[in-house]
Parts: C-alpha cells; structure tokens; sequence
C-alpha cells in the first residue's frame, strides 16, 4: 500500500507527490470532495479568490481546497514552469496549506487548450471537502503526462522524446495509463470507481482508443478528450480521473 498524509484541518489525504502539486486526494471519512467547474477559465489571482469566497459560503476552510484544473496560454519552459509554480504555490503557502518543508497536499492538472486558449494562467475547475456523513468514498487523480515526476526535468525522462508516431504514442499511453493506476492504489481505487476520466492531446488517439482505455473500462462512464497539450514543452499526452458525485458549473 502506497502511504498517505492526511491534510490538516482538510478533511482528506492526500498521496505525496512534487512541490507543485500532490499526485491525488481522497476524502477521509465523514467528508465527500466537490467539484465546480468555471463555465469559462478565470485567471488565477481572481479564481483564488473565487475559490476562498465559494469555500466560505459552503462553510469550510481553506484547507478545504484539495484540487484543481488550471488552463494555460501555451506549454511551458522548464524554467518557466518553474517560475509559475512559483507563484502559484505562494497562494497557497499564505493560505496555510503548506508550510517550509512539508509536502504540498492539493492534486493538480495544467493543460493548455489548442483552440482559444486563455490569455493567462487560470483556473478551470477545482475539487473542495464538504462535511457529509455515510457519503461514498471520493477521489481525484492529479494529471501525469509521459515523464517521471520529481526528476528535475520532463525533458530527460519524457517517454519516446520527440517521436508523436502512433507506436510513440500507444507507449506515452501506457506509461500515463500506469501511473493513473499507481496513484489510483494509494486510496484503493481502480477504473471501474471512476466517475470521469479526462484526457488531453493534440494527437491521434484512435489507434489505441479500445484496446489500452476500452478493455480498461474506461468508457464505462465515458471519456471527456480535451484538445489540450500538456503544460511542459516537449510533453504530448495526458490524463486525470476522479471519483466524485457531486459537481456543478458556475458563471463568474
């Protein structure tokens, strides 16, 4: 069994991932994760605050906020995604969550969308706890695309660098499928519990669609693909899953 920390005052555990993100959460007993949605990204000094102020309303912490979907103008440069992880866990540094060498507890996808992407770095969705007794066990999976995390560079470690041919591609498919069900393990969850699964390439995925995510189980609930590249700069293909119950969409 993979370990789990749980988060102070949040209401789940969370699987210890990089200093930018956890690699998944799940709700401790008692508690049930939500997700909102952004009928359209906000940027992301204003979906923090969104965030603070809808967490207020619902009558939870800060520490509620367990995990997010972030959009971005375009890929990132190493040093760039540097730069930006920067900032963002800042936020969450003032907000109490994490703290000087203790690991960060919110999962986390940042993709960036081919089509009108955003002008700026925001927020797409995020995931919160809510106080909800007998509730069914929840869960949201941070995406992973086809490099190793915690290796000082997705570069170096990327699955068939370079190479979108589709033999490239089934085998970056493989290696993300398995580190979905590696983060999966450590809350003992696996495909046939998961609500939603997302997806996000700009390439051809046909050619593997049915037999790597069809005999998994994966489209027992469907698939949500999102013509969306991965936010590092020579990354291709990438996915997130969850198991929650509740979600809603919101104007802002």
């Amino acid at each position: 069994m993979i370990k789990t920390v749980e988060a102070p005052n949040g209401g789940y555990r969370f699987m210890a991932g990089v200093s930018q993100y956890s690699a998944g959460v799940a709700a401790l007993p008692g508690f049930a994760l939500e997700r909102v949605r952004f009928a359209n990204p906000v940027p992301l000094r204003q979906g923090f605050e969104k965030i603070a102020q809808i967490l207020k309303e619902a009558g939870r912490p800060l520490s509620a906020f367990a995990a997010c979907e972030l959009r971005s103008p375009a890929p990132f440069t190493e040093s760039g995604f540097v730069k930006f992880n920067e900032e963002y866990t800042g936020t969450l540094k003032a907000w109490g969550l994490m703290q000087d060498g203790t690991a960060n507890p919110v999962a986390r996808s940042n993709v960036c969308p081919k089509i009108t992407p955003p002008s700026e770095p925001g927020f797409h969705a995020f995931s919160y706890t809510v106080v909800a007794a007998g509730a069914p066990t929840s869960f949201v999976i941070a995406g992973s695309g086809e490099a190793p995390e915690g290796k000082g560079s997705y570069r170096d470690h990327a699955v068939r660098l370079g190479d979108t041919s589709p033999a490239a591609m089934l085998e970056k498919a493989k290696w993300v499928l398995g580190e979905m069900e590696r983060r999966m393990s450590a809350f003992s969850g696996d495909w046939s519990q998961v609500t939603a699964t997302q997806l996000y390439t700009v390439h051809d995925i046909f050619p593997f669609i049915e037999s790597e995510l069809g005999k998994r189980g994966i489209f027992r609930q469907g698939l949500t693909w999102h013509l969306n590249r991965p936010p590092v700069q020579d990354l291709e293909y990438e996915m997130d899953c969850r198991r929650v119950h509740t979600e809603r969409v919101i104007e802002v």
